[in-house]
């Protein structure tokens, strides 16, 4: 059974607030606030001048507003979008047009590229090979270390000789080209009859 979707025409607008409990598709003009637990799509051509609080929203025509959902916002290539997005997850494809901020809520600023923080316990070993368990709140950071590059090969001294053919030319310029096929032409023959 599939969910009921409600659709705004392109003929339609619509002043005011929406509220609701399943998808909702804009293809005309939406002016107030929208608040939905399930989808919002803005079809190309909709236009939609409000404040949205959405589960998902996928913007393919215009929304200037700010926007929250609780799962993600797409923007399609033909979306155009101006105003704050908050979602944990935000995807925008190439050629979408989008003016404003985008917050994707808490991480830890304090980690650094190539630092990793970990609030797990962490077991120590006694000298007598016991294992104790250190509190639970410490927190280990492991750093990891670039590899460093061999060292550059000195460039070969150069000689006054001319550059010498590589092996892979000379062995192409013995090769012989492979005789032409011979030619046979098939069809009457101009020898002269017996009698």
């Amino acid at each position: 059974m599939t969910e009921p979707i409600t659709v705004i025409g392109t003929k339609t607008m619509i002043n005011g607030n929406l509220e609701g409990d399943e998808d909702l598709t804009v293809e005309g003009h939406v002016e107030g606030s929208i608040n939905l637990s399930k989808t919002l799509t803005v079809e190309v051509g909709g236009v939609v001048r409000a404040n949205i609080n959405v589960r998902n929203a996928i913007i393919s025509g215009v929304l200037v507003g700010n926007v929250e959902a609780q799962e993600a916002v797409h923007i399609t290539e033909q979306g155009r979008v101006v105003g704050d997005i908050t979602s944990p997850r935000v995807i925008l494809v190439d050629g979408s047009s989008f003016r404003g901020s985008i917050d994707m809520g808490d991480f830890n600023i304090e980690t650094t590229p190539g630092e990793i923080q970990r609030s797990t316990p962490v077991t120590r070993f006694e000298e007598d090979g016991e294992e104790e368990e250190a509190p639970a709140r410490a927190t280990t950071r492991v750093r990891t270390v670039p590899t460093r590059r061999p060292a550059a090969r000195p460039a070969p001294a150069r000689s006054s000789r001319a550059p010498a053919k590589p092996a892979a030319k000379k062995a192409a310029a013995k090769r012989k080209k492979p005789p032409a096929p011979k030619v046979r032409s098939v069809g009457k023959t101009r020898g002269k009859k017996k009698r």
